[in-house]
């Protein structure tokens, strides 16, 4: 088997000593330990988190060690029984890794090329990325707790309450104004801007809250 016949995992968002993890045995396990097979350096990271592992029939297969912090395809979780992987699949490890599936059928470049990383968090490390390109200087505490919620629940509305009792303390909460609510938030638009000024990732949604709209491939 040619190296370009290879299945393989794209680390998306992760700290990870590879960006590109070729599945070349039978069943390869995904852990924090340096001789794991994939390894994602992280504490939130089980010692053996999760395991692809090649069927009989030719399929790959992911399913979920017991770790404490879970296993996740396309945002679903997995337990131990196996689930089908195919072409493009999202792979979570805990709320802090991210990859993407690559099927021997396709190329990495190819997958590299139509992938549009939008945005991205190192949760742990408290950093982020715009379109591949760290924010630099970090956001604030306020700035990141907020786009950290609304990362988590990416796609979905998240109330000002939420956002209150993630963002200020609860002896704060009870001052916290709707304008300044609006200013974080706003604040927050301007430092992605920065970076990518022709997407609108942030958005109000008037009477309700805030959405984060990511860019997808």
């Amino acid at each position: 088997m040619s190296r370009s016949e290879v299945a393989m995992l794209l680390i998306q968002e992760g700290n990870s000593p590879k960006t590109q993890w070729p599945l070349v045995k039978d069943r390869t396990v995904i852990g924090r330990e340096s001789d794991s097979d994939i390894q994602i350096d992280d504490r939130q990271v089980s010692r053996r988190h999760a395991e692809i592992a090649l069927t009989p029939d030719g399929y790959y297969v992911l399913r979920d060690l017991g770790s404490k912090n879970g296993t996740f395809l396309n945002g679903q979780p997995v337990s131990h029984e196996p689930k089908l992987i195919r072409n493009g699949d999202e792979i979570g490890i805990a709320l802090c890794a991210k990859s993407t599936f690559v099927a021997e059928e396709a190329t990495a470049p190819a997958i590299l090329g139509q992938y549009k990383p939008g945005i991205r968090l190192d949760i742990a490390a408290k950093r982020v990325w715009v379109m591949g390109k760290e924010i630099d200087p970090p956001l604030s505490l306020a700035q990141h707790n907020l786009l950290e919620l609304l990362y988590i629940n990416s796609g979905k509305v998240v109330s000002r309450d939420q956002v209150v009792a993630v963002v200020w303390s609860e002896e704060e909460a009870e001052g916290v104004s709707e304008q300044a609510i609006d200013a974080l938030a706003r604040r927050l638009r301007e430092r992605i801007a920065e970076i990518d000024p022709n997407n609108k990732y942030v958005e109000t949604v008037r009477g309700h809250g805030f959405r984060l709209n990511l860019t997808e491939s």
